[in-house]
């Protein structure tokens, strides 16, 4: 934690702290019914709303697709892409219910961020994702969260996605054939 950080802590209580810690755990939250203040340091990633995958209500900054994975998948996955981040701490896990929230913390004043993130299923083999970043303090992040939030979601995509011409399974594609390298490996 940067010094001036303590010293800003005197008047934002949060910025003292380190880790989650300063804030309370926060309590599973009903994304379906986020309410986002008037303020500009929110930001919110999900499904198109309204639309048959739609899982808050709230229409989003970002639109996330359907992700052809098994929630458990894709709920691992995000929280992978989390693990990677600079400054960021577990606040709370709900895993039975698909939820995570973290704290990130700025660099130079420690100020605390909150992420939260919600997978559903949509079959067996599918599931959508909602991610809600938000400021503690301030009135406005200047588009920190919803770059945080894109940053993310590439991550993500980087993650699910296998490169280009492989399966995940095997590695090969089903018309991958090896190619002599040398005259003596031709027949």
């Amino acid at each position: 934690m940067f010094p001036f950080a303590w010293l800003i802590g005197l008047v934002l209580p949060a910025c003292a702290a380190t880790g989650a810690g300063g804030l309370p755990v926060p309590p599973v939250m009903d994304m379906a019914r986020i309410e986002r203040p008037a303020t500009p340091n929110t930001a919110l990633a999900g499904p198109a709303v309204p639309g048959q995958y739609a899982a808050t209500l709230s229409p989003p900054d970002i639109v996330t697709p359907l992700y052809q994975v098994p929630a458990a998948r894709l709920f691992a996955a995000i929280g992978a892409v989390a693990a990677a981040q600079q400054r960021i701490f577990v606040a709370a896990a709900y895993p039975d219910l698909k939820q995570e929230h973290w704290v990130v913390r700025s660099a130079v004043f420690n100020f605390p961020d909150l992420v939260t993130a919600q997978v559903v299923a949509q079959g067996p083999d599918a599931s959508t994702l909602v991610l809600y970043a938000r400021s503690v303090y301030g009135r406005s992040d200047l588009g920190v969260n919803q770059n945080r939030l894109r940053a993310w979601l590439a991550a993500l995509d980087t993650l699910l996605t296998p490169p280009m011409g492989l399966t995940p399974a095997t590695g090969l594609t089903p018309t991958t054939r090896l190619t002599p390298t040398t005259e003596r490996d031709a027949p």
